[in-house]
Formats: structure tokens, C-alpha cells, sequence
């Protein structure tokens, strides 16, 4: 060390305790010099001065002077480029306060900056803290960087929000604390939805003249990624794969003021199954994978200089497949396993879960002794799902998928919810599967038997039924019947569990019932036809009466103004027949027809005239009885003798005007 500072730096002893410096008109004076260490073990001391401006002519001589009153004391350290110098501590007087100033050289002038007292060894400044990692808490702002010390510092910080570049800074001075080598503190009270400008700066806690260290660069601190990203899957499948895109929305405008990036990963690559892969770290919100046909875990976070987002899991089940075979004995065997490239999946079936849990995951890679202890892992009498995939250009490809048992056994339970719907003579069944933790193997078929219970023996009647049912029907039952029914599972090992139920069948019904209702319903049924041919062949045969046609007439006009104003009114009419005896006879009050009816205005000074007429030939032989003698002849024509009438009885009928001639045959 004492060589290299020897070659690096040239000392001179002055026997002058005050050396004369020109100053010429050109010549700028630098700043005081600040001589310190960067830590309170290290032998070597930076001494930092300022000046405005340098070139290739300018020149520094540093100069030591541990006393005013002994130049004999003074050193000197010259021919500097630069505004700094790095000198050894053997050199130096380090124990007591001593001066130190700076002379610059420009040209043919010098100048000499003031003299700074100060005490090397109680001297330290820290470099300006490096690596600073941010995170929020809430809404506290926690800064680390690397320790200087093995105990902690002095900090200041200082921030600004990046949306108000014009306001103020604000200054806080914190104690840091020790964590693992690294300086820690936390900003409180500050909004974590807020960007926010920052600088540090740090000293010394132990040193009696520490010194601030430089302000660090402004570092950008972004809002805490609150949310995470609202990601859009859409899957296709390709001969074995299936090609997952995934779109997400950007961040908000306050998280993303620095550079945002998103970290993808998914479960299979993590295995290694079967493509080796890392997480991808892309800066877009839109990425491609491709994964098997089993079921994939994919985790999407953002990423900025403030932390991590909330992981948004993706979960891509397995691909459906209705007609899964059981697996055979050799998917696991040796030779199977150790084929290149080939990456082997058991996942075990959970019920009321369609996604596949506690994966085992076997590689050509592993070595004979891991896969033999991982086979160890597998169940006996529990279902699995296997998956075997291959790399192909890079792509996880499927190539067999099945369902496997390591051991088989029966059934441990019956049938769940076995449901009957009777009726007279047949009944429905239903029920629900063997949960698959219960079947311990696969199912063939299921066995239905029933029975009819009665005072004889009955055989009992059984059926194999497809294991992928869960309906069935029988039929031809007794009515009014008991049997029992009872559903068992059938494994290649053997049968299970039987679920029972007992059933009466419905009685048979009067078949009088069945019979009146049924004529009831046909009597309707012919009645309503017959209604309606009838009424058609009526409307044939008698067609209706058509309207008379009445032709226009001159009314007869009075030759006095007496007979227009008379009225007529005619409120009985006697019909009278010839008798050759002649005598009168009144048929009986049946026979007896009285007309009443009130006559036009127009036409009843007619009707008046046509009864005086009347009554001036009343001395006829024929016999009429007048309104008033009605009562009176009625009882002399019933105590006399009644004779059948042969003569037609003409009647004449007079209604508004018109006459109609009515002839009836006597009986």
C-alpha cells in the first residue's frame, strides 16, 4: 500500500510555513477540501474539493499542516487532475486537528482555497446508498439498501408526488434499522395510490465528525399494484396441445410510471412436465403458451419497481373426455417410464371436484431410486386420472390419457338416492353413482333384482344393468302388489353394497268406472255429430219462409172530414157456421178464436162502416152470437148434442191489412 501511494502521489517537506500564492486574473479558487473515509476501519482517505471549471492545464496541490505555528509540519500532495485525491493514513496525521487547503494551478496563476480544521480520524462520510429496493405497506413507504456498517445510520429522506412537479419537497430524518447487512426504514403517512420522487442520503451514528453522504439520483417510487390483472383466456386444440392466449388489461397510470412487466408461469414447466421452461417476464399485456391436455395451473403478476401485484391463477382443467378406458397394468412399468422426452401425470379424482388434485409426476429424467419412491406414493383402491405427454418442437403434447387403479377391490357403498315410481303395473327407478372414492375399481355393470313378497315363495327375478346408468324400468307388475327391489355395484372383483327399497304397486281400478266414463265421453261425442248433420238436413228440407211482398197501394181517402177522424177498433171476431138444421154452434173455448187487435188510423172509418152493414143484416136464417150473448150460448151448445162436423170451417184472419184463407178439415 505505502509503495502504490509513493508512485501514485508526490510529497514534498517544506521548510516554509507559509507559502505565497500569486493570483492572477484568470485564476478561480476552489472550495474548502473535505478530507474522510468511507468507513471508520479503512486506510485510505478521500479528499474531495469543487471547482467551476478544469482543463488539461489545470493543476491541484493538496497541502497538510497538523500546526499554525511549525512550518516544518507542512506537507504537500501536487499534481492532481482531478477534484479528488485518495492518500494513505501513514502518511497523514490522523489523531490531532490539522488545516488543509488547496492550490490550483491554471496557466501561469494560482489560487488557494480556504483552510478547513478537522480531524481525520473522527471523519467519515458513507457513499451515497446503491440498490435501494421500495415496497408499500399500506399506506407506508418502506426503503432498504446495503448497510455501510455493521450498525445503522442516520437517514434523511426526501419526496415530492410526480403529479405536482412544482410543489415543494419534503424532508423527514430517520433512524434506519439492521436487517441481514441492509439498511431499512419506513416513510409513514404518505398515499399509496400516489407516485412519488425520492432521494436519500445517510451519515454515520458512531463517528464524532460524521459527514452526509451524497443525495442519491432521484428514484421514482410507483403506486403500490393493488389489483390484480383481469386476465381473458381463450383455448384451441391442436393434435394433442392446446394453444392458451392470454389478454389482460394495463395497470393504472400511477403503478405504470416506471416500466411494468409481467411474470408468467405455469405448474407443468415448474415439473418440468414434459418441457423444460421458465417463467417468462414479458413487458405487453398479451402471451401465448401451450399446454397438455391435463389440468394446468397459470399464474400472471405484475411487476413494477414498487412490488409484485396480487397473482391472478388461471386455472385450465383437464380436457374433457366422456369415454375414458381403464388404464392397462404396463403404463407404469420401466420401460415406459424411462422413454425420452415423455413426462407421466397421475392425478387423483376427487368427488364434487373437476379439478384434479395432489398431481404425481414422473420423468424420464429421474433416476431409478426417485421414481421407485414416488411409485411408493400411489394408492391402492383409489382412482387416478394418467395423462402421458411428450415435448414436441418445444409444445407439450398429450398422447394418452386413461383411468388407472394400482389395486382394485368391491364396491365399499351402495348406489346413492335409490328412488321408485310406482304405478298399477310397472315401476321407475333411479339413482345416483358410487362415489368414485367408494368404488375402489372399475364398475361393470350393476346387478337389480326384485322380488314380490307374498305368503308363497316367489323367485326373485334379477338384471344386469349398464354401469353408465342410472335409470331403469320394469314392467309387468301384479296391481296392488308388494315387491322388493334392491341395486348392487359389480366390480371385476366382485359385488358391493345393495340399496333396497320396497314398493306396493297401485290397485286395479271398477272397470263399470272405466266403462260409464268412457260411453259417457262417446254419447257426448256422437250427440254433438248428430246435432250437426241434423241441423245441415234441415235447412235442406225446410228451407225458410221468405218475407211476403207487400205492393204499394192508394189509401182510401174519405169524402167527409167526419169519416176521416172516426176510429174502428176490433176486439173480437165471431165465426159462425152453416148448419143445414139451422142452428149455431160455438165450438168449445179451445175452438174459440178471438182475435183482438187495434186497426191503423188510416182504416178505421172503414172498419166502421163494414159493422153497420153488419148489423142491418142481422135477420138472416144463419145464427151468430154477438159479444155479449157469448157466455149464453157457450152453455146451450154444451148441453145439446154434439155432431161431427164435416163442412170445412173458413176462416178469415185479418192482421194490418191483410186477409189469409185458412181451411181445416174437421175431424
Amino acid at each position: 500500500m505505502r509503495g502504490a501511494t509513493a508512485t501514485r502521489l508526490q510529497v514534498y517537506w517544506s521548510s516554509v510555513s507559509r507559502r505565497k500564492v500569486s493570483k492572477g486574473s484568470a485564476c478561480e479558487a476552489p472550495s474548502s477540501p473535505q478530507c474522510f473515509r468511507r468507513k471508520a476501519d479503512e486506510s485510505i482517505y478521500i479528499c474531495e474539493w469543487t471547482m467551476s471549471r478544469t482543463g488539461s492545464d489545470v493543476t491541484f496541490d493538496l497541502f497538510f499542516n497538523q500546526s499554525s505555528t511549525y512550518s516544518s509540519n507542512e506537507k504537500k500532495f501536487g499534481g492532481f487532475k482531478e477534484t479528488s485525491a485518495q492518500i494513505n493514513e501513514e502518511v497523514l496525521i490522523k489523531h490531532r486537528p490539522i488545516d488543509i487547503w488547496v492550490v490550483v494551478h491554471e496557466g501561469k496563476s494560482s489560487c488557494m482555497s480556504a483552510k478547513r480544521s478537522v480531524e481525520l480520524r473522527q471523519t467519515v462520510k458513507y457513499e451515497a446508498p446503491q440498490n435501494i429496493s421500495i415496497s408499500w405497506a399500506k399506506n407506508n413507504l418502506s426503503l432498504s439498501w446495503r448497510a455501510i456498517e455493521k450498525h445503522p445510520a442516520l437517514a434523511e429522506i426526501r419526496f415530492q408526488r410526480v403529479e405536482h412537479p412544482t410543489e415543494l419537497w419534503e424532508n423527514r430524518t430517520i433512524n434506519t434499522t439492521m436487517d441481514s447487512s441492509v439498511y431499512q426504514l419506513t416513510v409513514v403517512n404518505l398515499l399509496k395510490d400516489t407516485a412519488y420522487r425520492v432521494q436519500i442520503r445517510h451519515r454515520s451514528n458512531l463517528a464524532r465528525n460524521p459527514l452526509w453522504s451524497d443525495w442519491t439520483p432521484v428514484v421514482i417510487v410507483p403506486a403500490e399494484l393493488e389489483q390484480k390483472p383481469e386476465v381473458t383466456m381463450t383455448t384451441r386444440l391442436t393434435n394433442g396441445t392446446r394453444k392458451v392466449i392470454l389478454t389482460w388489461k394495463p395497470m393504472p397510470h400511477a403503478a405504470a410510471v416506471t416500466e411494468v412487466k409481467y411474470l408468467l408461469m405455469d405448474t407443468q414447466s415448474l415439473h418440468g412436465c414434459p418441457c423444460m421452461r421458465r417463467t417468462s417476464e414479458i413487458n405487453s399485456n398479451k402471451h401465448t403458451t401451450y399446454v397438455s391436455y391435463s389440468a394446468v395451473n397459470i399464474t400472471v403478476m405484475a411487476k413494477n419497481a414498487a412490488g409484485f401485484s396480487p397473482p391472478e391463477i388461471i386455472q385450465v382443467s383437464a380436457k374433457p373426455d366422456v369415454d375414458l378406458k381403464a388404464c392397462d397394468k404396463l403404463v407404469l412399468d420401466d420401460k415406459t417410464l424411462k422413454k425420452k422426452k415423455t413426462c407421466h401425470e397421475l392425478y387423483k379424482l376427487q368427488d364434487g371436484d373437476s379439478r384434479p388434485e395432489n398431481v404425481i409426476t414422473l420423468t424420464a429424467r429421474m433416476k431409478k431410486k426417485e421414481r421407485e419412491e414416488i411409485r411408493k406414493t400411489i394408492q391402492d383402491y383409489v382412482r387416478y386420472l394418467y395423462f402421458e405427454h411428450i415435448c414436441d418442437d418445444r409444445k407439450p403434447r398429450t398422447i394418452k390419457m386413461c383411468l388407472f387403479y394400482q389395486k382394485e377391490g368391491v364396491p365399499l357403498s351402495e348406489p346413492q338416492h335409490f328412488t321408485p315410481f310406482e304405478t298399477q303395473t310397472s315401476v321407475s327407478l333411479s339413482w345416483k353413482w358410487i362415489p368414485s372414492v367408494a368404488q375402489q375399481s372399475f364398475l361393470t355393470h350393476y346387478s337389480l333384482c326384485i322380488v314380490k313378497i307374498s305368503s308363497q315363495d316367489e323367485p326373485t327375478e334379477c338384471h344386469n344393468v349398464s354401469a353408465s346408468l342410472t335409470k331403469y324400468h320394469l314392467e309387468n307388475l301384479t296391481p296392488g302388489a308388494k315387491y322388493n327391489i334392491s341395486l348392487a355395484g359389480v366390480s371385476r372383483i366382485g359385488e358391493g353394497p345393495r340399496a333396497t327399497v320396497t314398493i306396493n304397486t297401485l290397485p286395479e281400478k271398477p272397470a263399470s268406472v272405466l266403462w260409464s266414463l268412457s260411453l259417457l265421453i262417446l254419447f257426448f261425442l256422437i250427440s254433438t255429430v248428430c246435432t250437426c248433420i241434423l241441423k245441415r238436413i234441415k235447412d235442406k228440407i225446410f228451407p225458410p219462409v221468405p218475407t211476403p211482398v207487400i205492393p204499394d197501394f192508394t189509401p182510401y181517402q174519405p169524402e167527409t172530414q167526419e169519416m176521416l177522424e172516426g176510429k174502428e177498433e176490433v176486439h173480437e171476431l165471431t165465426l159462425c157456421q152453416l148448419r143445414p138444421e139451422g142452428k149455431c154452434v160455438i165450438e168449445d173455448a179451445e175452438e174459440t178464436i178471438i182475435f183482438r187487435r187495434e186497426w191503423d188510423d188510416d182504416i178505421d172509418e172503414d172498419l166502421e162502416n163494414e159493422r153497420g152493414d153488419s148489423r142491418m143484416s142481422g135477420g138472416t136464417s144463419d145464427e151468430c152470437l154477438g159479444p155479449g150473448s157469448t157466455d149464453q150460448a157457450l152453455r146451450s151448445c154444451r148441453e145439446g148434442e154434439m155432431t161431427d162436423l164435416d163442412n170445412e170451417i173458413s176462416m178469415l184472419i185479418y192482421r194490418n191489412g191483410l186477409v189469409f184463407d185458412v181451411k181445416v178439415d174437421s175431424p
